[in-house]
């Protein structure tokens, strides 16, 4: 594993490393406050997500992204923003950019039946997924790894309410955080190389919306953050390591 001092001797951007298996919580909330106070990234290790189910979950949507298009298209993203988008379906920042982002994605969200949506928020719904003939292990591997990264944000959460000086509870009051919004949002992308001159971007600037953002990369550095006191970093501290990024709800 990289150490920061190796994230130096690399040319990257140092970025505060919370360790969530830590007994010192008062050390992991000071650094917590440090990243808020900072640039809104920190990296997260020992969170408890195994490497094998990382691994699953890369296999998967890789065998996701290389279906052919027509497939792909058959669960294109629905009302309830639940399925595929194609490549440069998206423009993040479109002041900027000539054209859609360099990317294609698949977006899982909490699942709960049309009833339920429409009684708790129109953006509640039924989840889309490819067909079990094509892909049998997929919904499984993708539910569990909602379940279990759900977790790990919880406890990040935890850690950010005492960073701002409020009870390590204080998100879990009765109707903060009963149905979380919260999506897996599954990313490829083309391999064009983004070129700024011309607006051509994998993803243009953005912030993300909601609480926190955790971003897990298959060891392809590309993430660049804008805010920094040093200026860019990009990349991240190992392969199954998370970097988290504070979102718009703090701005």
């Amino acid at each position: 594993m990289a150490t920061p001092e190796q994230e130096q001797e690399q040319g990257g951007q140092i970025l505060v490393c919370v360790d969530l298996s830590s007994q010192d919580v008062d050390a992991s909330v000071a650094l917590v406050r440090k990243a808020c106070l900072d640039c809104g990234f920190f990296y997260l290790i020992n969170h408890g997500i195994e490497e094998e189910e990382f691994g699953e979950i890369y296999e998967e949507s890789r065998k996701f992204f290389d279906l052919p298009i027509e497939e792909k298209m058959k669960v294109f993203r629905n009302e309830k923003a639940r399925g595929y988008t194609p490549f440069e379906d998206e423009t993040l920042d479109p002041f900027k950019q000539t054209k859609g982002d360099c990317k294609e994605g698949y977006y899982i969200g909490p699942e709960a039946s049309e009833s339920e949506s429409c009684l708790a928020n129109p953006f509640h719904g039924r989840n889309q997924w490819p067909s079990p003939d094509l892909l049998p292990a997929w919904r499984e591997t993708m539910e569990k790894y909602y379940q279990h990264a759900l977790s790990v944000g919880r406890r990040v959460i935890r850690l950010i309410a005492q960073a701002l000086n409020l009870d390590a509870t204080f998100f879990e009051k009765p109707g903060l955080m009963d149905a979380p919004m919260a999506y897996i949002r599954l990313l490829h992308y083309s391999g064009e190389v983004s070129n700024p001159e011309v607006g051509i971007f994998g993803a243009g600037a953005h912030s993300d919306y909601g609480m926190i953002t955790l971003l897990s990369t298959d060891g392809v550095p590309g993430l660049q953050g804008i805010h920094c006191e040093f200026g860019r970093h990009a990349g991240a501290l190992e392969q199954w390591s998370f970097q988290i990024h504070f979102a718009s709800c703090y701005s």
